[in-house]
């Protein structure tokens, strides 16, 4: 089964690719679909920019909204999640003394994006620390709750945590927020084909998403839902035509985020061709394969922790398709890269020709190993990083 669906993705055969959950991997029919698109484009630019793409931008936005259960009068495209993340944050009137409250797991680009902000502003950042390891969802809702505060304007939560691979129980949190008047951003980059959305009832002001990872679209494809009540106070990062546009029929929120400048509009158009082929590659459509990627992500931390002769950092419940696990120290060099260049990882690479990403979380020396899971993995693959593990740990 494994080996038929490998044969929808162009990767690398030589090498065991266990790093879908960074950039993604597009299956080839989603990449002849984007490619006649750009032909279809490159034939006659303005007919497609200037009179069809509003009609097809709504097309693909009510397929994407479908399928995260959300209205598509709520939700825009965007690049990327940290796009999305920036445009919520530079979009809010902060003042001296506010707070906007993060977790110590968020991704580092977004954190940033909150650092700059309040830099700006005079705000201050308050950090929930949550465990980890971790041995219940429950020690996350209190780590949350304790550092809110009477001056938190905003949380930016993450849904799955990048680094530790959490499924964060976000359902509560938003809720218990919101008793206490507090609105949430989720950063749910990871959220969109990993986990099972229902954004209308989630009750978040905000949620971002990729749809590049867990739904393999090209790369380029993003979303951001403002719930109804929010979307006249956000704006876009770049202020464009749809600024001073007022039509019947069209919110001046989908004139702004549709029309920022001349763009490839391609990878949004081919969201919905990336959710309607892997829903035929499984006959469950994508809860078989949500569940069928959470299985095998179980499956190689089985094998992993074995391997490591350590304990699972926390309970099943919290695993997605993202496992990560703690390795034994590394380098101390802070100046560790975003996008990781961690020794270990080189070797993996040059020696196994197996990608995996080595985290330097929660800072140098402390790094974590984060392997992924999707349709083309096979349990084989994690059992061959085992035992490049073994190896290239005793050395």
């Amino acid at each position: 089964m494994t080996t038929s669906l490998r044969s929808h993705w162009t990767l690398d055969p030589e090498v065991t690719f266990l790093n879908h959950g960074s950039f993604g991997a597009c299956p080839a029919p989603v990449i002849a679909a984007q490619q006649e698109l750009r032909d279809r484009l490159e034939r006659e630019p303005v007919l497609l920019m200037a009179r069809e793409l509003e009609g097809l931008y709504d097309g693909a936005r009510t397929d994407l909204a479908a399928f995260l259960g959300a209205e598509a009068e709520d939700v825009v495209f965007v690049p990327n999640a940290t796009t999305a993340v920036n445009a919520v944050l530079r979009s809010m009137a902060l003042a001296p003394g506010d707070e906007i409250l993060v977790t110590d797991h968020g991704y580092n680009a977004c954190r940033n994006a909150v650092e700059f902000v309040t830099e700006r502003s005079g705000a201050r950042v308050a950090v929930a620390k949550v465990p980890f390891p971790i041995e219940s969802p429950d020690e996350v809702v209190a780590a949350v709750l304790a550092a809110a505060t009477e001056a938190t304007r905003l949380a930016v939560i993450d849904h799955i945590t990048s680094p530790t691979g959490l499924v964060l129980p976000i359902a509560r949190i938003v809720a218990a927020l919101r008793e206490r008047g507090i609105e949430t951003l989720v950063d749910g980059a990871h959220g969109p084909g990993m986990v099972a959305l229902d954004l209308s009832e989630l009750g978040a002001g905000y949620y971002t998403g990729n749809c590049h990872k867990w739904l393999c679209a090209p790369k380029g494809a993003g979303f951001l839902f403002v719930r109804e009540d929010r979307r006249p106070s956000i704006r876009p990062l770049t202020i464009s035509h749809g600024a001073n546009t007022s039509r019947p029929g069209r919110s001046r929120f989908h004139d702004e985020f549709d029309w920022t400048g001349t763009i490839d509009p391609t990878p949004f158009l081919c969201v919905p061709h990336a959710i309607d082929f892997l829903a035929c590659l499984l006959p469950g459509g994508w809860e078989e394969i949500r569940t069928r990627n959470r299985q095998l992500a179980l499956e190689a931390r089985e094998i992993l922790v074995e391997a490591l002769d350590i304990r699972p950092p926390c309970p099943p419940e919290m695993i997605g398709s993202l496992v990560a696990l703690p390795l034994p120290d590394g380098s101390a060099n802070p100046a560790a890269s975003a996008l990781y260049t961690d020794p270990l990882q080189d070797v993996l690479l040059g020696e196994r020709r197996i990608e995996v990403p080595v985290i330097p979380w929660p800072a140098p020396p402390k790094r974590l190993l984060r392997v992924s899971a999707h349709l083309y993995n096979s349990r084989r693959q994690y059992e061959r990083l085992a035992e490049a593990l073994r190896d290239a740990l005793k050395r």
